[in-house]
């Protein structure tokens, strides 16, 4: 397990860069953390770390949103999803394996999840601005 710690926004997103150095183009990143972790501040760091050049917004009314960069990115948001049959309907199946997506809320699907999946926990540091990121399922250069 990898375990860093962030101390702002911008820091959060520079973990989120240094996790897409480490990407090949199809894993799905589980997000796991209460609000106000910082988990669209990390994708949005993901995102830049694959070449998206376009702001990225929390999915909260979406579900999912897409990017372009080096590869396909999908951001998708699991807080609303309290069922199967809500699973289905955000297209979380179609996505698998055609480029990286990474959904906050993955609490809430944690039975669908690959076997493979890079898990990252974020929790609340020491103080406000503080965050743990702990991941497994990669190495990070």
């Amino acid at each position: 397990m990898i375990r860093l710690i962030s101390n702002s926004a911008e820091e959060t997103e520079k973990i989120g860069e240094r996790l897409a150095a480490a990407l090949g183009g199809t894993e799905v990143i589980a997000l796991f953390g209460g609000l106000g972790m910082g988990k669209t501040a990390f994708t949005r760091g993901i995102a830049r770390g694959l070449g998206v050049a376009e702001g990225v917004s929390s999915p909260t009314f979406a579900l999912v949103n897409e990017y372009r960069g080096r590869c396909g990115i999908y951001h998708f948001d699991m807080y609303r999803v309290t069922s199967w049959d809500d699973l289905y309907s955000t297209g979380f199946y179609d996505y698998l394996g055609s480029g990286v997506m990474i959904i906050e809320w993955s609490e809430n699907i944690e039975g669908a999840l690959p076997d493979d999946a890079i898990r990252v926990t974020i929790s609340r540091g020491e103080n406000e601005n503080q965050r743990i990121f702990e991941m497994e399922g990669v190495e990070l250069p």
